[in-house]
């Protein structure tokens, strides 16, 4: 009998020993969600479960699955919740938070010429930047965006203030035609660009690019210096492109019919450009964007605010145009939420085409997610939950009484949802926001700040 037991006590820690070596230990779990994976098949697995380790996402399955598999040094209960890929900005000038409200109900022109571009040249330092790329972070990261495109000056700022709060950004230095906060000249912001780019190539959470303003902003020869110097770094390039009726005469008086058309005539179409707005393009040049592997970025809030005009949304999906979604800067939006962009993307593409199909709430979020993705050329890393793909993911509430019942959790997201049911934001698998409290940034000490400097912007933009 003793023999027996012996033998049995052996054959028990055995089993035990085997089946603690099959569990592989992460760094998080989370549990028992409404996943949506925005992934090839478009699955929503509920309950669904994700194992994380380190930046990456390792598993997507049902919580069985995952916990006969896995064990998290830290799990997040997400009983009722959507879990979802982290949504993706692609066009901010983030520190503009702070011009927010400053200038409203204006044409484009009149709404730069006349009060940004004279506000920004009073106010905008290095410290203007840090604090306004503090603010944005936070907006963001409660609101559910986990990787934002931005254009705009003193980018090393940016991409210092953007990782110490733990965001993913594609940051392009500003070059514009005239002296700005940080460059006399385009030659000299060509430099700092050159130096923005070298300082932060290896970066983990930061792509950084070039970003010349626009064609109306800069001479062709700035145009293809900019483009040129992403292509020696292969790095994106960002730029305003076919935004307004009145850009296109810029165009006409170098020679070409459209905005794109000049674009191609300069060698400046390729891989790794982003055209923020694109809505005063043809069919001529929607093949030409694609044929060429740009990627669009639409912007509807800010085009309806600011009278610049409807893109053309539907036939570039269906041209396979890889678009995805902005918000613009807070001056002219006036926030960052993605909700809220995926909503008004929907809607606006609807009664543009008198067609209730023409952007779903399923295309909605994936234009947000996988599609900001391919847009910015990063869809092999981001933009959906799946094995291999880094662990940028949000958990969004959906007990509110706007959000119940809830039938179809997709048409909820695009829909219903807003930026403040965000209640977990996760990028590169670390937590910078967990049941609605920032880990990464001290929020009272930001919206202090903030505050400050809105007493110096209103002091120097007084007549």
């Amino acid at each position: 009998m003793k023999r027996l037991l012996a033998s049995l006590a052996v054959a028990l820690a055995t089993v035990a020993l085997v089946s603690a070596q099959a569990t592989r230990q992460v760094s998080l779990v989370i549990a028992n969600g409404i996943v949506v994976t925005v992934d090839g098949a478009s699955r929503i697995v509920s309950p669904g479960s994700i194992a994380i380790d380190g930046r990456d996402i390792v598993a997507v399955g049902m919580p069985d699955e995952i916990r006969r598999q896995f064990r998290g040094r830290q799990t997040i209960d997400a009983t009722g919740q959507v879990v979802m890929p982290g949504l993706i900005n692609t066009h901010t000038h983030a520190p503009m938070v702070l011009f927010r409200g400053l200038a409203d109900d204006l044409a484009l022109e009149d709404w730069l010429t006349k009060y940004i571009f004279p506000a920004e040249a009073k106010t905008v330092s290095p410290e203007f930047v840090r604090a306004g790329t503090r603010l944005a972070a936070l907006e963001m990261i409660e609101s559910g965006t986990t990787t934002f495109a931005d254009m705009y000056y003193f980018e090393e700022e940016i991409a210092k203030e953007t990782r110490g709060a733990g965001l993913r950004g594609v940051l392009g230095e500003t070059i514009i035609q005239f002296p700005v906060a940080d460059a006399k000249t385009p030659g000299e912001a060509l430099i700092r660009a050159q130096a923005f780019i070298k300082e932060f190539e290896h970066d983990t959470l930061i792509t950084p690019a070039v970003a010349p303003h626009a064609i109306y902003t800069n001479d062709t020869q700035t145009l293809k210096n900019a483009r040129m110097l992403s292509i020696q770094y292969s790095v994106p390039t960002l730029i305003h492109a076919a935004e307004t009726q009145a850009e296109a005469m810029t165009a006409q008086e170098r020679g070409s019919p459209t905005v794109v058309s000049y674009l191609e005539s300069l060698g400046f179409l390729g891989p790794g450009v982003l055209l923020a707005h694109g809505v005063w393009v043809n069919d001529s040049d929607m093949a030409l964007i694609k044929m060429r592997g740009v990627g669009v970025s639409h912007n509807p809030e800010s085009n309806m605010k600011l009278a610049s005009g409807i893109a053309p949304v539907k036939a570039y999906l269906a041209a396979n145009v890889a678009i995805g979604l902005g918000t613009d800067g807070a001056a002219s939006n006036n926030d960052l939420d993605m909700f809220e962009a995926m909503r008004t993307a929907s809607f606006l593409a609807k009664v543009a085409t008198s067609d209730p199909t023409a952007v779903s709430a399923k295309t909605a979020l994936q234009m947000a997610t996988i599609g900001g993705a391919r847009a910015l050329g990063m869809d092999k890393t981001i933009g959906s939950l799946e094995p291999g793909k880094r662990a940028d993911i949000i958990i969004v509430s959906m007990s509110a009484a706007r959000q119940t019942p809830m039938y179809d959790p997709i048409s909820h997201l695009v829909y219903v949802t807003r930026g403040d049911d965000v209640q977990t934001t996760i990028v590169n698998g670390q937590v910078l926001m967990r049941n609605r409290k920032v880990l990464t940034l001290d929020r009272a000490a930001v919206l202090r700040e903030s505050r400050t400097w809105a007493d110096k912007v209103r002091a120097a933009v007084r007549p």
